[in-house]
């Protein structure tokens, strides 16, 4: 059942600043709005005209809180489908809280979190997967995260999937018929063109499902650990790579004992950067159990930068090999970068001697100064090239939302399931059966199948003016 009551909220982060944007929606909100505004130049905001600007004071009786712009914006043509006003006050909190009670009392009440964007959905300017695409694009917070927002908010994936569903929904129509005259038994889905159809589907619910790897990471960050023995610089090479004084830097051994964690985007993608403590043998306990931290990192991290100082590694190359080695087949799955710090006291005849060395072995290398910053930015570089970005750049769709590759892989599983009913010639009933399941978990993803209960997990996580 669709509200029509009028909601109210700060649409705005909370507390001081220039201004401040309270929007009502509603089938009253125009009237509740034009109740407690004067124009300056005696506008009654019932009949303007919508998409236009007023300028006037919001008055509780005789008493003015303060003078505002107004945004009108008439139903359907607005963002929420209704009736809604926008009002641009200052943004000092107690002309905010003086307003939206004044409000509440004119017959508002305050809108639940997300409630804005559910009564969209629900009046059809957006559907499930573009409503959701609202709160990825107000938590992007790098380029990557910013540009799937934008292309899911416009409907680039629910197109996607309305085309796929639409298609496989004649067919499915075509199988009932059949049904319906099942004495007479005759096909009016052609077998051939059903089977290329199932063909493309599978073919495009795999693309979307495999890209999942990749705009997971992309929303949420990279994680990445840099590991190595105490005091080879890792410290330094945080710092470096935030170009700020992030983590502790000093000669003694063991500094960092507990894990540092902090945040960079490197070419549009966040990478989240562990400094974890030094490896090696202690007695200190507390040291101990940063370096047991240390290793669960490692498990979490999805690239791995392991740390050696160059002047230890030039007279001890054949142990930190080994070291290396054990570390690949710790984790073998985990991409590995081996970075030589401290190259700015080794000749370049050193540093061509130490690359020599790792020709034989399938890792990366990169060689830096952590401390004089020389060769941070190649590996920059070398981080950015363990992320897939060509989807970007080609602009096809990601999947970013656990709940849309949870219903993928679901859909799959039906299409699976009616490809192989067609190969072994399974009789329609129950191949309908599989197309109506496989429909349905398509259905999930847009919101031409929802329900209360799924609808309030996901607007529940919205912030309380969108």
């Amino acid at each position: 059942m669709i509200p029509h009551d009028s909601i109210v909220a700060l649409a705005t982060p909370s507390g001081a600043g220039a201004i401040a944007v309270i929007r009502i929606s509603g089938q009253d909100a125009i009237t509740i709005g034009n109740s407690v505004f004067k124009s300056i130049k005696n506008k009654d905001l019932t009949t303007q005209k919508t998409h236009t600007l007023h300028l006037g004071h919001i008055m509780d009786a005789s008493k003015t809180l303060d003078e505002v712009l107004v945004s009108i914006f008439k139903g359907p043509n607005s963002y929420t489908g209704e009736n809604t006003i926008e009002i641009s006050c200052h943004g000092s909190p107690y002309i905010q809280q003086q307003i939206i009670q004044l409000l509440l009392r004119k017959g508002c009440r305050m809108a639940d979190p997300g409630e804005f964007t559910l009564r969209a959905f629900l009046n059809g300017k957006l559907d499930l997967s573009q409503a959701e695409a609202v709160a990825d694009l107000i938590s992007s917070d790098n380029e990557a995260s910013h540009q799937i927002a934008m292309q899911q908010m416009r409907g680039g994936f629910s197109n996607e999937i309305a085309k796929l569903r639409e298609e496989l929904l004649n067919f499915a129509s075509l199988i009932e018929l059949e049904l319906d005259f099942a004495e007479e038994d005759v096909e009016f889905a052609d077998r051939t063109q059903f089977h290329e159809l199932l063909y493309r589907i599978e073919f495009v619910l795999k693309r979307l499902i495999d890209s999942f790897a990749v705009g997971n990471v992309i929303k949420n960050g990279i994680p990445v650990a840099i590991v190595g023995e105490p005091n080879v610089g890792k410290s330094t090479l945080l710092n470096a790579l935030l170009n700020e004084e992030r983590a502790i830097v000093s000669e003694i051994a063991g500094t960092t004992r507990d894990t540092i964690e902090d945040e960079l985007v490197i070419g549009g993608i966040g990478f989240r950067f562990i400094d974890t403590a030094g490896i090696r043998e202690t007695e200190d306990v507390v040291e101990s159990i940063g370096i047991r931290k240390t290793f669960e990192k490692i498990e979490q991290a999805q690239v791995v930068l392991y740390l050696f100082d160059s002047l230890k590694f030039k007279v001890q190359s054949s142990e930190y090999i080994i070291e290396i080695e054990k570390i690949k087949n710790q984790f073998p799955l985990k991409p590995l970068v081996v970075v030589i710090n401290k190259i700015d006291l080794l000749s370049e005849n050193e540093v061509l001697n130490i690359r020599k060395q790792f020709e034989t072995l399938n890792v990366k290398l990169e060689t830096i100064s952590a401390k004089e910053n020389i060769g941070v930015e190649n590996l920059k570089n070398q981080l950015l090239s363990f992320v897939n970005t060509g989807a970007l750049r080609n602009n096809e769709t990601i999947i970013t939302n656990t709940r849309h590759y949870d219903s993928l892989l679901k859909a799959l599983d039906e299409i699976m399931k009616v490809k192989f009913g067609l190969e072994t010639n399974l009789s329609s009933d129950l191949m309908a059966l599989d197309i109506k399941e496989a429909l349905y978990q398509f259905g999930t993803i847009t919101g031409q199948v929802s329900n209360d209960e799924l609808l309030g997990n996901i607007f529940a996580n919205f912030c309380i003016g969108k």
